[in-house]
């Protein structure tokens, strides 16, 4: 059984069976057969359904933002932009799904020649808790819109997300096309393994990640893994302060500090610390610490108590070795509450660079110069995304070059856009997410050559 409980105050909020063996294989059967019927689909059909799924997220914001709010614990504004931020992804390939089906013609002499996108198949899609509809947007709707059908295993805390995300998708493309199961951990290799599954998505640690991939590629399947990040945010000597503090402070806190791509590692030149410092403070005392459905609030409680216990330890283990505390390190009250919280490091061996900080921590290191600034960001076994701010783009430009990441955003925090691919190098994962690219991942990228008369054999 499954029991979802709210974060703020640790009340129960509803329990759930898991998965029964006799539903799971209705289940993947349904999606097999929805996989068939798809191939009907015309591309206009598509793009329609698409914009309709956007049109129903925006009509039930709200009671699905509140759903987020009570099952993980984000601030009620924040989740209403999740619900908007998925909505402009359905729009985007709406918009883009028949250039992305369209045959590209390729010049082959007197034979003609194209490439077409097929549907894969069946995408197992494993995702987490800290963006429960974002995730699985961004991981399977370029899959959807061509053609793919989806299993989905979601985090059991957010498990009400979960059949809310399938019951749009399938008010909207029909029965099949998006499958929850609730299942233990036991039950997920061997979901892996079935021949019904083509390919999987998996968002998750990395210790879960290595196994993923493992598992599937044992039984030679496609996998995208996406797989967290230590994200550095590097401040150079002639950026503009200010702007760099605030964005910080947005990266590092923005649901509750519970994002892959946030500024983890603040990387700051020595000549401007003590300036970016008092910015930084400054704006961390501005934030509204509190109740998550209550508006203006900026920080609501962590997702589950579990995850505030392991950001503490992280946190009593940087100190120990050597870190200074310059803002919060402290919350009593029940509930998953972690306050907004910077240290200083001495060095790059400590845990709050060394360790991925799931939760409200921000660990700054200040650095003399900018070659000590990428060896420092590169020495993170992530490379998920980055962010660098220099007021000389050239600058910006040879920087961003020599970071090991698979994104580089320049005077602006990082974040995860439709029109852009997300994926990492290194310990980050492989495979990447939306734009184009996310397109291919799931796809059967099938080229077709005819010859020019007749029948053409091999000589």
């Amino acid at each position: 059984m499954i029991t979802t409980v709210n974060p703020a105050n640790g009340a129960p909020l509803r329990t759930y069976p898991f998965t029964t063996e006799p539903e799971l294989e209705a289940v993947l059967d349904r999606a097999v057969a929805s996989l068939r019927r798809r191939d009907s689909e015309s591309v206009s059909w598509r793009a329609d359904r698409l914009r309709e799924l956007a049109d129903r997220l925006r009509g039930s914001v709200e009671r699905s933002a509140t759903l987020i709010t009570t099952e993980m614990g984000k601030p009620l504004d924040q989740a209403r932009a999740e619900i908007e931020k998925c909505a402009a992804a359905c729009e985007y390939y709406a918009d883009r799904v028949d250039d992305l089906l369209a045959p590209q013609h390729v010049s082959l002499g007197s034979d003609t020649g194209y490439v077409r996108l097929r549907p894969l198949g069946v995408i197992l899609a494993i995702m987490p808790w800290n963006y429960p509809f974002w995730q699985v947007f961004r991981a399977v709707l370029a899959a959807v819109a061509i053609g793919d059908t989806v299993v989905l295993k979601h985090a059991d805390n957010v498990t009400g997300c979960a059949v809310a995300v399938q019951d749009l998708f399938t008010e909207v493309f029909g029965v099949g096309v998006v499958n929850v199961v609730l299942l233990p951990p036991e039950r997920i290799g061997p979901l892996i393994d079935d021949s019904r599954v083509a390919a999987v998505a998996f968002t998750g640690s990395n210790r879960v990640g290595a196994m993923v991939g493992a598992r599937a590629g044992a039984a030679a399947k496609k996998a995208v893994l996406e797989l967290g990040g230590s994200d550095p945010f590097l401040v150079l000597d002639d950026a503009d302060v200010p702007a760099a503090a605030a964005a910080a402070v947005r990266s590092r806190f923005l649901n509750v500090g519970q994002s892959c791509i946030a500024a983890k590692r603040l990387i700051v030149a020595r000549s401007v610390r003590d300036s970016f410092v008092d910015a930084v403070l400054a704006s961390l005392r501005a934030l509204v610490v509190g109740d998550p459905m209550a508006a203006g609030t900026d920080i609501g409680p962590m997702a589950r108590v579990d995850l505030r216990d392991e950001l503490r330890r992280q946190l009593d283990s940087a100190l120990a070795g050597g870190a200074t505390l310059l803002a919060g390190g402290s919350d009593s009250r029940p509930g998953a509450w972690f306050p907004p919280t910077l240290v200083e490091v001495a060095d790059a061996s400590s845990v709050a660079f060394r360790e991925e900080t799931f939760g409200p921590l921000a660990a700054l290191l200040a650095v003399d110069s900018e070659d000590a600034a990428v060896e420092v960001a590169n020495s993170s076994v992530y490379g998920l995304s980055s962010s660098v701010w220099t007021r000389d783009p050239d600058r910006a430009d040879a920087v961003g070059r020599r970071l090991a990441a698979g994104s580089v955003f320049v005077n602006r925090i990082s974040e995860s856009d439709p029109r852009l691919p997300v994926g990492g190098v290194k310990a980050s994962g492989y495979g990447r997410e939306l734009g184009a690219h996310g397109a291919f991942e799931f796809a059967n990228v099938q080229a077709v050559r005819t010859a020019a008369s007749g029948v053409r054999t091999v000589q």
